[in-house]
């Protein structure tokens, strides 16, 4: 399986240019300053959109953004959430993405909602049954394909989430030039800064695949 091995390489040098690319544009347009902070823009975004049972919070760390459907909060990182810059108001904004998707009964946010509980199960358990099922594939093979199955339920949960993403930051950039909250150029600043957050989550969609992909041939006796 040597084109796999190049494969997971080839992903995680992927996934290490993503990443640097992401916190490089983060940085440049943090510079970029807006009248608004992440906070209050996330509260004018909520708040123009008629969505007033929806709060908006400080949660600790860095790039630790996201919305919470079952409170129906907004959490926003310490440095988003206090920061006036073009990356904190892409931000923000794109959380409250999420949050215009649960009132508008999004379907793929409805779904990888759904999936939580199950997807939560099996990345607790996925990696030990997994593992006991290579050692005992000769003895147990059926343990192994069990894991399979909840390697299966992580890889399709990450797909769900793409759509999810895409979308929230497509409200995000919308909203911020219709209200002014960026200009043509800064518009332009905001929208790369989340295509660039949107690869993070392609990448590892493919990577969660190929994994995937991996185990199967292992199942199948493919080995060599």
């Amino acid at each position: 399986m040597t084109i796999y091995w190049i494969l997971f390489f080839a992903i995680a040098i992927a996934s290490w240019a993503v990443s640097a690319s992401l916190e490089s544009k983060f940085k440049k347009y943090s510079e970029e300053r807006t009248t608004l902070t992440g906070k209050e823009v996330a509260e004018k975004m909520l708040r123009e959109n008629g969505l007033t049972d929806v709060k908006v919070t400080c949660t600790p760390g860095h790039l630790t953004d996201h919305y919470n459907p079952a409170t129906k909060t907004v959490n926003l990182s310490e440095s988003v959430y206090s920061s006036a810059n073009v990356a904190a108001a892409a931000v923000a904004a794109h959380e409250c993405g999420h949050a215009l998707q649960h009132a508008a009964e999004y379907a793929p946010l409805s779904l990888r909602s759904a999936l939580v509980p199950a997807v939560s199960f099996a990345s607790k358990w996925m990696t030990w049954v997994l593992l006991a099922g290579i050692l005992m594939i000769e003895s147990f093979p059926h343990l192994l394909w069990i894991g399979i199955g909840l390697y299966a339920l992580t890889t399709l949960f990450a797909f769900v989430t793409l759509p999810v993403e895409v979308d929230a930051s497509r409200r995000a950039v919308n909203w911020l030039e219709e209200s002014g909250i960026t200009n043509r150029e800064t518009t332009e600043m905001a929208s790369s800064a989340l295509h660039s957050a949107a690869y993070t989550y392609v990448v590892a969609a493919v990577g969660s695949l190929a994994t995937l992909i991996y185990y199967i041939l292992i199942a199948m006796g493919r080995r060599d």
